[in-house]
């Protein structure tokens, strides 16, 4: 299931997607996620959908992979639901048992809060899925250029979280061949409640830790090596410019935008 998880992985392609301006992506990207928060209706939702699917789409990626890696977060989806659901708040009562309380008003806020859930992570998965970890990057440290200028590291932050991003799916592998070496000597990971599981996942922890740290290490020594010395006096192979087709793409998204607010306020 750990090998599930798309968010940090990177599909190479040549889709319009996948040539986007990586700056302009990462933009999008936030305004999809800040802009999800505000949709509260079906109409909202069916438009995030048409986005979504377009983006999915145009970049080629397979539906099937893309819904992979929401299987590792059907438990959390399916908890937050659940709750929603059970303790609602005050509306027009559905059902009503002990301290339980189903309302209308409950069960649409927990279809839209699993909604929400997954939305985010079909697109922060889109954005990893088409953006090299180099582009991805460069564009962090081009959007965060400006804050350079008054001290901020603004080349060191951006590597740090590409990292961190890159790294994601390469833990989660090593913990799933930790866990299949353990399970061939006799553990159980599968048998017993919740609390009983996780136990059994502490000896996992130290494997894991010795694996992410001889990992940081190499990457270090390749990285020094290679005589990378920060973001001062760096030049780029691969300039940026915004073409004709990043500003489609910021057309299209700032229509989603309006739609957004406008079935939110009708304004």
């Amino acid at each position: 299931m750990l090998k599930d998880i798309t968010m940090g992985q990177y599909l190479p392609g040549d889709s319009v997607i996948h040539r986007l301006d990586a700056r302009v992506k990462l933009v999008l990207a936030i305004a999809f996620i800040v802009f999800l928060f505000f949709v509260n209706s079906f109409a909202g939702y069916a438009v995030v959908t048409v986005y979504l699917a377009v983006v999915i789409a145009l970049g080629h990626i397979p539906l099937r992979f893309l819904l992979r890696g929401i299987k590792p977060l059907i438990f959390l989806i399916a908890l937050t639901f659940v709750i929603n659901v059970l303790f609602g708040g005050e509306g027009t009562t559905l059902f009503r048992w002990a301290f339980i309380h189903v309302t209308v008003e409950g069960l649409l806020q927990a279809v839209f809060l699993a909604l929400r859930l997954i939305y985010l992570i079909m697109g922060t998965s889109v954005l990893t899925l088409t953006t090299s970890p180099i582009n991805l990057t460069d564009g962090l440290e081009r959007l965060m250029s400006p804050l350079a200028r008054i001290g901020f590291p603004a080349h060191e932050l951006a590597m740090m979280m590409s990292i961190t991003l890159r790294f994601i799916p390469t833990l989660l592998e090593e913990t799933d061949k930790i866990m299949k070496a353990q399970m061939a000597r006799g553990a159980d990971f599968e048998s017993g409640n919740v609390l009983q599981r996780a136990k059994a996942l502490v000896p996992l922890l130290v494997p894991l830790f010795v694996s992410a740290f001889r990992r940081a290490d190499e990457l270090a020594m390749a990285m020094e090596a290679r005589c990378y010395h920060g973001g001062e006096g760096r030049t780029r192979m691969k300039v940026y410019k915004v073409e004709k087709a990043d500003c489609i793409a910021m057309g299209v998204t700032a229509l989603f935008v309006a739609a957004i607010l406008f079935l939110r306020y009708g304004v």
